[in-house]
């Protein structure tokens, strides 16, 4: 088959729950990029795409920021079975790793679910999103210098929300962030958790970028490049 008749993989972007996430202007970001790098893109607005069977038997690759919000049975059981039989699944922050907490096979499937972002010293919040912005480090581990997604990467620095998550020895972590515990934290000694992963699930790859609270956060660099790099590494 010429490289004209090889037919388009296809993916598909799952948006919604809480706006505060951004899910249409994040997502927006990367569509041109999976459409630079051959794929037919479909949007979706509600995740009942994922109990189309027509629609999932034929995706490559799944794109989910959905924050928090409700699955149903019908639409986890689509997602499932296009992830067992090989589909890619990815996203970032809340979108994939706070979402549907009320399915615990879709926590089983993600490998990490979100707990807890410290905030700012108490005198200093004001009520607002940046209650939680901190400054800290994302560090590459010794198996993300040698994965396609984080090679070349070095340590970096965000201001924004460092997520605290509860996750299982299954996942091939990429990155890490420590929570340092200050004086007036409920915690009395500093804690790791990934920030970047990845997990086979079945036959489908799936990647997760803790990192992307806003649209600011996913476009700066490096991390943009390391979610460019997750979405191509997860499709099939």
């Amino acid at each position: 088959m010429s490289a004209a008749e090889t037919p388009q993989r296809r993916a598909l972007v799952v948006r919604g729950g809480w706006d505060g996430h951004m899910p249409v202007e994040t997502t927006d970001l990367f569509v041109p990029f999976l459409r630079d790098n051959g794929f037919d893109v479909r949007v979706s607005d509600s995740t009942a795409v994922y109990a189309d069977e027509s629609v999932m038997a034929e995706v490559d690759l799944i794109v989910q920021v959905v924050t928090m919000s409700t699955i149903a049975d019908d639409e986890f059981a689509g997602l499932q079975k296009a992830v067992l039989g090989g589909a890619g699944l990815a996203g970032w922050h809340g979108g994939i790793a706070d979402a549907f907490r009320n399915t615990a096979d879709y926590l089983h499937m993600i490998g990490g679910q979100f707990a807890h972002h410290a905030g700012k010293h108490p005198s200093e919040r004001t009520g607002e999103q940046s209650d939680n912005y901190i400054p800290y480090t994302v560090h590459v581990t010794e198996a993300g210098h040698e994965h396609p997604i984080t090679q070349g990467i070095e340590d970096f620095d965000l201001v924004t929300e460092q997520y605290w998550v509860l996750s299982d020895e299954y996942n091939d972590v990429l990155a890490t962030t420590t929570q340092e515990a200050r004086d007036f934290d409920a915690w009395n000694r500093p804690v790791t958790a990934p920030a970047i992963w990845t997990r086979q699930w079945g036959e489908g790859r799936v990647f997760v970028s803790a990192p992307g609270h806003r649209l600011e956060v996913v476009e700066s660099q490096p991390l943009r490049t390391i979610i460019e790099r997750g979405l191509l590494w997860a499709a099939r």
